[in-house]
């Protein structure tokens, strides 16, 4: 494109979305080509920030003419650089942080249709004002929203009650990349006439289209929880509670995290205020969360029967409770802390993985030894969702110079980890997506035919591939 023809589709940009709303210096660019790990930077033509549905519709159908790539983004919390351009680019990235509106909320259906600029925490909010829970919970819901965690079928820690992102929509609105809008904002929990568009998109990385509204499940709003941190020997000691928690008290478990030696120790030295919640240190920790719609559900005295009964059969070695929400809310920052102590403490070599839950333990024993049979002084820091069988495994060196040259070694350490899920029946990407990230290395565990489809799906949605290229496939 020469410097007229992008002079003049600039102007063709402000003239749907106002001057104002598009960015082409490099200053002004600089915050959208960056990603929130600051491992991917990239370059675009302009990044356009559009308002409504029609405005995006406009945006898409000028891009297309043009046939300049497009880059979906939300909040520019992701993990595997998916809402970020490559070097080099002249790709148009489309924020969508601006469509903030909530547009209907609908009690007796138990639904919000919400557009997807909304952050997560807005839409947590809109739902406790109306006295109901939206249960998608993550550490970064204060920013990240509602268009990427559909994008990438967010998970979180409440996932083993109440499931991840797709199970939690039952409608959608997305502009296609020939600018079209479809419109299937529908809140029914049956609808059996053909093909479930909506799953296309969701966990597609805006490469297939932008999702720009959504209607969202809504639950009733728990009144009783309780919290508690455990000290256990190991993982298959964890996933023991776990199945004795579940026999004893059915769907109150909302989650079950375990937490690595490694991952808490990080937390403590970079998160200002945190402190360990038990005396003694502990390889292995885990946090509860029970929860019930009734105000005298009697969690903490099942929960106190439950540890009980582990500590005595070993199961368990220490355990706390918590007495107030001060206190749950100080165990709770613990775990969601680690993401940002570790971008603190500088870069690592990410899994998001899935095991079977019956697997986990398995999984963390043979990949501890097959890594350290050949890095010795790895650090290993292991954390993450049991209670679904999703890990973040992460691995670094403590010396920072070191570090630099185990980075280097990416594609090796990748593929012990990798190889290991997969032969155990797991998945490579568990809830951050693929993105630009895994992109090559899923070709590696993806039979022919699933690549296959995956490509036909790109073909028909995106013929020219101008939605977000590079990215998953």
């Amino acid at each position: 494109m020469t410097s007229d023809d992008l002079s003049g589709f600039r102007a063709g940009l402000c003239d749907i979305v106002g001057s104002a709303r598009v960015l082409h210096t490099d200053e002004a660019m600089a915050p959208f080509l960056t990603d929130w790990r600051g491992r991917y930077k990239g370059d675009a033509s302009a990044v356009v920030l559009p308002g409504t549905v029609e405005e995006v519709a406009a945006v898409v159908r000028l891009c297309a003419t043009h046939e300049l790539a497009i880059v979906p983004q939300g909040g520019n919390t992701g993990l595997c650089g998916g809402a970020t351009p490559h070097p080099g680019s002249s790709a148009v990235v489309v924020n969508l942080s601006r469509l903030k509106h909530i547009r209907a909320l609908d009690l007796a259906n138990n639904t919000v249709t919400v557009e997807a600029g909304c952050t997560l925490h807005e839409v947590q909010q809109v739902a406790a004002d109306a006295d109901r829970l939206f249960p998608l919970s993550l550490a970064s819901e204060g920013s990240c929203e509602i268009g990427g965690n559909l994008s990438t079928n967010a998970g979180g820690v409440q996932v083993l009650r109440y499931g991840n992102m797709r199970e939690l929509v039952l409608g959608i609105e997305v502009v296609l990349p020939d600018g079209r809008i479809w419109d299937g904002l529908r809140g029914l929990r049956k609808d059996n006439t053909g093909y479930d568009l909506k799953h296309l998109f969701i966990g597609a990385e805006g490469t297939l289209g932008i999702v720009t509204a959504a209607v969202l499940k809504l639950f009733p709003r728990p009144r009783s929880r309780t919290t508690a941190w455990l000290s256990v020997p190991s993982p298959d000691c964890a996933v023991g509670v776990l199945t004795r928690l579940q026999s004893a008290c059915g769907d109150r478990v909302t989650a079950f995290e375990i937490i690595g030696e490694e991952a808490l120790s990080l937390v403590l030295k970079h998160i200002p205020g945190a402190r360990a919640p038990l005396d003694a240190p502990a390889k292995w920790s885990v946090l509860i969360e029970l929860s019930d719609t009734l105000e005298s559900a009697g969690l903490e005295r099942m929960l106190e029967t439950a540890l009980g009964d582990a500590i005595e059969d070993g199961l368990v070695c220490d355990a706390v409770v918590a007495a107030s929400l001060a206190q749950t809310e100080a165990l709770w920052a613990l775990r969601e802390n680690i993401s940002e102590a570790q971008r603190i403490e500088g870069f690592s070599i990410k899994h998001d993985i899935a095991v079977p839950v019956s697997r986990v333990a398995e999984f963390l024993s043979l990949a501890e030894s097959a890594l350290r049979a050949r890095w010795p002084d790895a650090r290993i820091v292991a954390f993450g969702h049991i209670g679904d069988g999703n890990l973040h495994y992460n691995l670094s060196k403590a010396d920072s110079l070191d570090n630099a040259s185990f980075i280097a070694r990416t594609p090796e350490i990748n593929r012990v980890v990798h190889d290991l899920v997969e032969a155990l029946g797991g998945s490579i990407s568990a809830e951050h997506g693929l993105g630009q990230l895994k992109r090559e290395e899923i070709r590696r565990y993806k039979s022919a035919i699933e690549l296959d489809m995956m490509r036909m799906l790109k073909s028909v949605f995106d013929p020219k591939g101008l939605m977000n290229p590079g990215k998953v496939v």
